[in-house]
């Protein structure tokens, strides 16, 4: 997926190419560079392309490569910020997803003017971006902010990074599920979420059952809920945020992961953090979040 945006915000062209379908990166980069060229009449004139922002799993904003992903093609180190400025002659800026919805939340979102914030990524895993004082966190080597990969129970739930009990193993779409599926073995509760296969089950479904006073559903946004709380208060602890925005899928449940999540965080809190730090959905949820948090990562350095 990509796209063409001012430093408005606004989203003046998007398309959408299959990174499966390219064997390595420079195929792939010509590809994205050829559907621009198909679009040219569309831009030409108007508009000049200043940049690259790219947001991609395991993408190191120092070095500029991908390393070692677990869910692409491309195996190994993939120099996909030299890849691009050869194939377009721009400046380009990678970082790893939830970085780039941090950054995107800063520029276009409801971290406008905030200084210190947590983005907090719900979808198939736990992303992370970590903002303090106005920058975001990379680390010494790139990869600070695994929030996802903290560990909840060293004896827990196999993650796919090969470690155990990996916080996105409890909380994530998929966490929620393997919840459900736990709670059903657990009670014989009648649930309308018994009769739904593991692969066609999905974080809408148990929304809806929850909606409908599902007692399982309940539980398992409950148990979620509570552990993403006890590891936000440890987050809090080290970082003091103003605020921490939840985005993805997960988070579009509303009030049934905001409200408990806020409750567990304020039990979990030390005293001199409570009733201080903000739970807030993300403003760009319903927007095309991967495209403009990208681009937000181009023209925060241009500015």
């Amino acid at each position: 997926m990509f796209g063409l945006v001012d430093n408005a915000g606004n989203l003046l062209l998007e398309d959408n190419i299959s990174t499966p379908d390219y064997k390595t990166i420079e195929e792939f980069a010509l590809a994205v560079y050829n559907k621009l060229e198909s679009r040219k009449e569309e831009f030409e004139g108007k508009y000049q392309i200043v940049g690259f922002g790219i947001g991609a799993p395991n993408a190191n904003y120092y070095s500029g490569n991908i390393e070692y992903a677990m869910n692409l093609n491309w195996q190994g180190i993939v120099p996909i910020k030299e890849v691009f400025e050869k194939q377009f002659n721009v400046k380009t800026i990678v970082t790893n997803d939830a970085n780039a919805a941090a950054i995107g939340e800063m520029v276009y979102g409801n971290a406008k003017g905030m200084k210190d914030f947590i983005m907090i990524t719900l979808g198939t895993g736990l992303g992370s971006g970590i903002v303090i004082n106005g920058e975001l966190v990379y680390g010494h080597d790139g990869f600070a902010g695994e929030l996802g990969h903290i560990t909840v129970n060293p004896n827990g739930r196999k993650c796919g990074c090969g470690r155990m009990g990996c916080l996105e193993t409890y909380v994530s779409a998929t966490g929620i599920k393997r919840t459900v599926y736990k709670l059903l073995a657990k009670y014989n509760n009648p649930s309308k979420l018994r009769d739904i296969p593991f692969n066609q089950l999905t974080a809408k479904m148990i929304t809806e059952a929850a909606m409908q006073d599902d007692t399982i559903a309940h539980e398992a946004f409950d148990y979620t809920a509570k552990i993403l709380g006890a590891k936000l208060a440890d987050a809090v602890a080290f970082s003091s945020p103003e605020a921490i925005f939840l985005f993805g899928g997960l988070a579009n449940a509303g009030d049934y992961v905001f409200l408990p999540v806020k409750k567990y965080m304020e039990q979990f809190l030390l005293p001199i953090f409570r009733n201080k730090v903000k739970i807030i959905p993300s403003a760009l949820q319903k927007l095309n979040a991967a495209i403009l948090g990208a681009s937000a990562l181009v023209w925060k350095e241009i500015e």
